[in-house]
């Protein structure tokens, strides 16, 4: 059995953790990074769709940290110490220049999430961070309610200060699982247990996997039951099981807490800034210049074709069968109503596999925020997803792993 000693341990090479590492290297400590897998930042080279959403630039820090809900009153002294500004000045600083798209979200100009993770291992290296991968930490050693070290297999590792940033359980298939943060019950921290906080919505109707991958732009919808409503516009996707895209990923928390009441009735307005009448206007001139067609062979002249699936399963299916100069003003009007309200039926979210984040991990009163130590056990400090901390998608839960692992790496 082999140990080996240093001045900090950091446990996880991911976002926080390898800025975690740097930070405390830059400082003149002699830092060891632990990594399970193979490489370091697996899970961040593939966010945003692989441009890697690094941040959003919200220059007000009250502003932003309303976007972590009642987690903002614990995250206020972090933010304070290095905030998004410091974050947008680091990467320059590190020659990732970035650039600010719609709401704020910020990429690398070079739009590469792999190149944030080199940029974060050189940053490392550079600072003489010692990098260990394919090591997977069995557990932490702890004595006399102070850490003291890790072990691995039958390797021990020694250090009077350890930064657990192990991450949360959203990607499993990326090697995410959150199990780091399960040691922490043990020293009798309270452990959330996580759950998909931003996932796609599971829907009941069956022509959803016609329509697989079509996005729809500045729609409008509308999820409601007996216990209440959430109303968002923006982009949507549909999906071989139901709804994603930007805007419903951002909802997903509301519309669980819905969903604790029942199924959620989703209704999706296609014109949004058009009112019914407009609306009804345009479907009569649609089919005024077609009288001899049958209904459901010119519904491709008002929405988009692949829609049409959509927009079938909302009126009954003989009127679709008539020809357009036999339709009521009635059975017309109704096709019209249904393009300002496509109805869907939410029955549940998409697991910890489809989820872009999952909250859970410890609970941020037992946190020391100004240092990131943990409340239970001294010399050990907690970063990133290994934070109970619900936010939204845009940038948020970067921000939150290049904060605390800063703080962290600065306060070892």
């Amino acid at each position: 059995m082999s140990n080996r000693h240093y001045d900090v341990i950091v446990v996880g090479g991911g976002a926080s953790g390898m800025m975690a590492a740097g930070r405390a290297a830059e400082r003149g400590l002699r830092v060891l990074l632990l990594e399970k897998n193979k490489v370091l930042g697996r899970k961040l080279a593939a966010t945003g769709g692989g441009r890697c959403n690094i941040l959003n630039a919200e220059p007000d820090v009250r502003q932003l940290l309303s976007r972590y809900g009642d987690a903002a009153k614990f995250l206020f002294s972090p933010f304070a110490q290095f905030g998004m500004q410091q974050t947008w000045d680091f990467f320059v600083a590190q020659e990732l220049p970035l650039k600010v798209e719609a709401n704020g979200r910020a990429f690398p100009e070079c739009e590469s999430a792999p190149a944030v993770v080199e940029t974060l291992r050189t940053y490392c290296t550079r600072n003489q961070v010692e990098i260990r991968l394919k090591k997977a930490v069995d557990g932490l050693i702890v004595k006399n309610g102070a850490v003291v070290g890790v072990q691995v297999g039958s390797e021990i590792f020694s250090a009077p200060k350890v930064i657990l940033a192990t991450g949360g359980a959203s990607h499993p298939e990326l090697g995410a699982s959150g199990a780091g943060v399960e040691w922490l019950s043990v020293y009798g921290h309270t452990v959330h247990q996580a759950t998909p906080s931003i996932v796609p919505l599971k829907v009941l109707e069956p022509w959803v996997k016609y329509i697989s991958g079509v996005t729809l732009q500045g729609v409008q919808v509308l999820f409601q039951n007996k216990k209440g409503q959430h109303k968002v516009s923006g982009s949507v996707l549909f999906t071989h099981f139901g709804l994603s895209g930007p805007v419903i990923l951002n909802s997903s928390p509301k519309v669980k807490e819905l969903l604790q009441f029942g199924q959620v009735t989703a209704s999706v307005d296609l014109f949004p800034k058009a009112d019914i009448g407009t609306v009804r206007t345009r479907v009569r001139e649609v089919f005024d210049a077609h009288k001899n067609k049958q209904v459901k062979n010119i519904l491709g002249e008002i929405i988009m074709p692949r829609l049409v699936a959509a927009l079938a399963a909302q009126v009954p299916v003989e009127v679709l069968e008539k020809r357009v100069h036999d339709v009521t003003k009635q059975e017309r009007e109704q096709l019209a109503d249904a393009l300002k309200g496509i109805k869907l039926t939410v029955i549940g979210t998409m697991g910890l596999e489809w989820a872009v984040l999952a909250d859970g991990g410890v609970d941020l009163q037992e946190v020391d925020t100004k240092t990131m130590e943990s409340k239970k056990v001294a010399g050990l400090y907690l970063t990133g997803d290994a934070l109970h901390v619900n936010r939204p998608s845009g940038g948020y839960s970067l921000q939150l792993c290049w904060t605390t692992g800063w703080v962290a790496g600065s306060a070892v």
